[in-house]
């Protein structure tokens, strides 16, 4: 096996503060046993490795897993996360992806539907985009906080429709306002099931729900093709 010289070490500490969130020097030198390349391969595989517990964060905090309707504790979790992580990558492209496909405790109802919004793009940022699109349209968090909840057969409302090709996917000037409607067409029906009160109940996940008769089945014309597009 090669050692790694002094600059390659300077490389691979670029590398993890690119794709991750630094490194400190214990974990360069460990790196430096190891070909850049299977580096960039354990970057690229986050299953290889265990998800980081956060059971030392509970020995401090004991109520960690009680009070689950505080978005700071939250907060703090996935710093910790981030910080302890063997998948920086992972992490990384979490909350990237978090800053493009924005939402936020700010509108949300209901903190347990964010905490999972961040769940879903942690197990799709590495996924090609078309998955990530189709996750992002089926998850409750972004259902509620750009209104799709209120996209209805009988009276779309275009928040989700624009927002998706304006910022999500194709930008100003590549779709017509007529794709913006056929697009909320084709959302209609997309929704949630509404959650039971937190308390006293605890956490209780939203899940995306379809619902067929809520849904515009009715011929649309979306960027040149037609089609009954759901």
């Amino acid at each position: 096996m090669t050692t790694k010289s002094t600059t390659d070490i300077a490389l691979t500490a670029h590398l993890l503060r690119r794709a991750g969130f630094g490194s400190d020097r214990a974990e360069l030198e460990r790196y430096a046993k190891r070909s850049y390349e299977d580096i960039v391969e354990d970057l690229l595989n986050p299953d290889r490795f265990e998800e980081p517990e956060d059971d030392v964060l509970a020995r401090f905090y004991p109520h960690l897993h009680a009070n689950i309707d505080n978005p700071a504790m939250w907060n703090g979790r996935w710093f910790y996360r981030m910080v302890n992580t063997d998948r920086p990558l992972e992490e990384k492209m979490t909350l990237f992806w978090h800053g493009v496909f924005a939402t936020g405790w700010t509108k949300s109802e209901h903190t347990p539907t964010i905490v999972d919004h961040i769940q879903m793009l942690r197990e799709n940022c590495l996924e090609n985009f078309r998955t990530l699109l189709l996750g992002i349209s089926r998850d409750p968090a972004m259902i509620f906080w750009l209104d799709n909840n209120e996209n209805h057969g009988t009276a779309i409302n275009e928040n989700y429709g624009r927002e998706i090709l304006e910022l999500f996917s194709m930008g100003i000037g590549n779709y017509s306002e007529d794709d913006i409607k056929s697009a909320a067409r084709a959302f209609t029906g997309w929704t949630y099931e509404q959650p039971v009160p937190l308390y006293p109940y605890g956490q209780r996940s939203v899940q995306y729900r379809f619902r067929p008769d809520d849904h515009d089945y009715g011929e649309k014309t979306f960027l040149g093709q037609s089609g009954n597009f759901d």
